[in-house]
């Protein structure tokens, strides 16, 4: 494949589904970090490209099934020359011939486009007009006994009806993680080594080291899938609430094919500090001066004034602060009000920003040890 580089699109979410934006500044070729899609590009021009559903009853009377996500993508005329798209075949798979293809959908209908090349990691195909493209195995030369390249991803769900739950999704890696996100509403995303090889239609089990914890089902076959819905292969239920678990995927012949520890724990016991939380604000008040970004003061003070712990003439007071004064208005003015504001505070921080907030606990606490 020509050298590329790499590029971030935007991404606006409607109603969970994604649409991806990139201004690609000239001729050249560009590569999404994202969904994997490689643009060749004659010239500049901006792209818009989103994932849909695949009607598999077009594919079917012809031979063919998806092999990866159904971009529908669009730009202006004449600027896209190729595309390459990125596909989950094994060495040995791709030893075979004539078993990968493009699909193009347009208002007359569906038509093949014969790869370019074939690479490692993606098809190349030249295209003229702009549409629905996907990829296709072709079922005839497709051997479902090879594996495919897959990923194991997790989400952890708050507790509900149910406790904790871990949701763990089988998939192909060229199945874009936002798209999962997207539909997991406030599950929690839980980046983990994902790779593994999986077979299609064949069944697979996710067993669990600690004792007392539920997983259903027993065993789940795999099969491709590209969304845009996505529901979890399986579910494991931490009703012991634990605070790290170490998963394995076993394959029918219980075979390992994945294995990883999973830390899960409860960001509500981060919250219960050693210390009050008006002694913790002053302790890591430099830090969090900092760590505070505008965007993220703007989200807690809109939290502590909907909570009542602020009135109106105060929110709007530090929102008019600049820069890390308006950290540190906040923080003095929420700390200064006694324990239950304060408490308030670090819950809204750890809602908004969980990453600061547990970076900021846990040096806290290993100070406190050192001091002993």
């Amino acid at each position: 494949m020509t050298s590329s580089s790499s590029f971030t699109p935007e991404m606006q979410t409607e109603s969970a589904q994604i649409l991806y934006r990139f201004r690609c500044p000239g001729p050249g070729v560009f590569q999404c970090t994202q969904t994997g899609l490689v643009f060749a590009m004659a010239k500049g021009a901006e792209l818009r490209y989103r994932i849909v559903q695949w009607d598999e009853s077009r594919l079917t009377p012809a031979g063919k099934m998806a092999a990866g996500p159904l971009f529908s993508i669009q730009c202006s005329e004449d600027a896209v020359r190729r595309l390459h798209f990125p596909h989950c075949e094994t060495e040995d798979a791709l030893r075979l011939d004539n078993q990968l293809s493009v699909v193009h959908f347009t208002d007359e209908g569906m038509s093949m486009l014969k790869p370019l090349q074939i690479t490692d990691t993606h098809v190349v195909v030249e295209v003229a007009h702009l549409s629905l493209f996907g990829l296709i195995w072709n079922t005839i030369e497709r051997t479902l006994s090879l594996p495919v390249r897959g990923q194991v991803v997790l989400f952890l769900r708050p507790p509900g009806r149910a406790p904790r739950t871990l949701h763990v999704f089988l998939l192909q890696k060229n199945v874009p993680v936002e798209q999962v996100a997207a539909k997991q509403g406030k599950a929690e995303y839980i980046p983990i080594s994902a790779e593994c090889f999986l077979n299609t239609g064949q069944n697979y089990s996710v067993l669990c080291e600690q004792e007392g914890l539920e997983i259903q089902p027993l065993r789940a076959s795999f099969f491709s899938h590209f969304g845009p819905n996505f529901h979890p292969t399986f579910e494991v239920f931490l009703t012991t609430d634990p605070d790290k678990v170490t998963l394995m995927v076993q394959d029918q012949e219980r075979t390992e094919v994945w294995r990883r520890h999973v830390y899960v724990r409860d960001p509500k016991r981060d919250t219960e500090q050693r210390v009050p939380p008006q002694e913790w604000l002053f302790a890591v008040r430099t830090e969090l001066v900092q760590g505070l970004s505008d965007v993220t003061v703007n989200q807690l003070l809109d939290r502590l004034y909907g909570n009542g712990v602020i009135n109106e003439e105060e929110k709007n007071a530090i929102r008019a602060q600049m820069g890390a004064d308006k950290a540190r208005e906040l923080i003095d003015r929420v700390r200064n009000k006694g324990h239950d504001a304060a408490s308030a505070l670090t819950t809204a921080l750890n809602e908004v920003d969980s990453f600061l907030f547990r970076n900021l606990n846990l040096r806290q606490k290993q100070e406190s040890v050192q001091l002993r």
